[in-house]
């Protein structure tokens, strides 16, 4: 970098460069001159250490959870870090069945495999098998939050190009940010006014040579706009991959609303009208609800102070306080100073990785579960199922769908199903040719048996010893029914005559 500054400003005429009577060129030749030979030829240039990666990739059908897609093929963007690993996005190589990476200017495709994958912060480290890949290759090393309005540069292949390209933007603006690779996860992200196409994800971002962000995510209908994952995330990430498997970010589960009504916090007795938020709700966590009440509020996570409207300082930015909790590790307690009884109460509170509202939110590395008895498809209820469907709100059944999924175990978690069944489809056959429900329905009860799970199903279905299996669909308490041993002997038939390979993934 320095040679290329130098080389710049000698190319211009001497007569335009003076300093107390000496020409500029002269004293730029005495600098370079000063310089230690190899400080020159190892100035740095990120760009080889940035990696192309092409990924061939097949994902199930959520509707027919025993199919797959066809092989689909798309790029992106890697870099070198220690210990010869490759960081990207994890959505890069999701569903992935066979991934290949190029150095820089090489042609060469090398066969690498994933050694981690953190679909929740979009993150992943890939391992190349041959390694000569990394002969010449320096890791980049990372850096700190970037402030706002400083500039960054992004390396990347986007739109599939085989040259490498770059970017420069400045940092608009750092906030908590929905990751859309796994869609009901909010982390911290840095936004810039530099583009980041498909391709450009996984890519460094670079400021003074050292990697502040990786790039992931653009926001629909903003031109000139992408977002970088920044490094408070990939530290955390990297943290948690020491002990050779990755946990995830924990959750404690706490709803935080702001506490900014003087009359409410007159109320409460607070000391002053800036700090605390309240605490509105809470996941149904064990070593949370042990340890917090709701309508508490919460004054402190950690080291940071939290403001009335729910927010912490986090490095000269205003941001939310789930900012803060995103730092501890899976397994770790957080510390809290909370209001409660208009006293201080300092707690430590339990942190883990929360996995029930995994089917809320994009899942990956994940076979779909499904049963099928009488040409009936059932599958658990998830966001990936609903994508699927491509129905809308409007559809009353999907509609209920959507409320079971993400809202009723915040509204009324006594009525709240551990794994909602639908039933997805029906394989036509002569033993479910009079149903008048065609599928993409809640299913309530089986035989009386209230449908909790898809264990449920099979063990409604295997007890039953009546002539009939009766089936209630919601929202509209539907009945169904089925003829039991009409049903056991047509069985192998339609899983023959639709080619499904089995029955059911349990």
């Amino acid at each position: 970098m320095i040679l290329r500054a130098l080389l710049i400003v000698l190319d211009f005429p001497a007569r335009h460069f003076h300093c107390e009577g000496v020409s500029l060129r002269i004293f730029f030749i005495l600098l370079v001159s000063s310089l230690p030979f190899t400080s020159i030829l190892n100035a740095s240039e990120p760009e080889k250490s940035v990696v192309q990666i092409m990924t061939f990739s097949q994902f199930p059908d959520w509707t027919a959870p025993w199919r797959q897609s066809t092989v689909g093929r798309s790029s992106g963007t890697g870099f070198v870090i220690s210990g010869k690993r490759i960081m990207t996005n994890a959505h890069v190589i999701s569903w992935a069945k066979q991934i290949f990476v190029k150095r820089y200017q090489d042609p060469k495709p090398y066969s690498c495999r994933v050694l981690f994958a953190a679909h929740d912060c979009d993150l992943a480290i890939l391992e190349v098998e041959d390694e000569s890949f990394f002969k010449g290759m320096e890791p980049l090393n990372f850096g700190a939050l970037p402030k706002v309005r400083s500039t960054v540069l992004t390396y990347g292949f986007p739109a599939g190009g085989e040259q490498i390209s770059y970017t420069r933007g400045v940092v608009s603006r750092i906030e908590m940010q929905k990751y859309a690779h796994i869609s009901n996860r909010s982390f911290l992200a840095v936004q810039t006014d530099a583009a980041i196409n498909p391709g450009n994800s996984g890519g460094p971002v670079i400021q003074e040579d050292l990697v502040v962000g990786v790039a992931f995510q653009g926001l629909v209908g903003l031109e000139n706009t992408g977002f970088f994952i920044p490094p408070p995330i990939i530290e955390h990430f990297l943290e948690d991959i020491k002990d050779g498997k990755y946990d995830g970010f924990p959750d404690v589960g706490l709803k935080i609303v702001p506490l900014q009504n003087p009359a409410f916090r007159k109320l409460l007795a607070l000391p002053d009208e800036d700090s605390g938020a309240r605490i509105d709700g809470m996941l149904p966590i064990p070593s949370t609800t042990s340890v917090i009440k709701k309508d508490d509020v919460l004054l402190k996570v950690g080291p940071y102070p939290v403001a009335n409207d729910g927010s912490i300082l986090l490095e000269g930015n205003r941001v939310d306080a789930g900012a803060a909790f995103d730092q501890i590790q899976h397994g770790n307690n957080v510390k809290l100073k909370i209001w409660r009884d208009k006293k201080e109460l300092e707690l430590e509170l339990p942190s883990y990785f929360y996995k029930d509202d995994r089917a809320e939110g994009n899942q990956y590395d994940l076979t779909p579960r499904y049963y099928i008895y009488g040409g009936l498809v059932f599958t658990p209820l998830s966001f990936d199922y609903l994508k699927t469907t491509g129905r809308n709100l409007n559809d009353e059944f999907f509609a209920k769908l959507l409320y079971e999924l993400t809202h009723q175990r915040h509204e009324d978690p006594t009525k709240r199903r551990g794994e909602p069944v639908v039933l997805s489809a029906i394989l036509s056959h002569a033993v479910n040719a009079n149903f008048k429900i065609k599928g993409g329905v809640l299913v309530d009860q089986i035989n009386g048996i209230r449908i909790n799970s898809l264990e449920d199903v099979v063990k409604a279905f295997e007890s039953n010893k009546k002539d009939q299996h009766i089936i209630e669909f919601l929202p509209n308490k539907v009945f169904e029914a089925l003829d039991r041993k009409a049903s056991d002997d047509a069985n192998a038939e339609i899983l023959s005559t639709y080619g499904v390979p089995k029955n059911g993934n349990l």
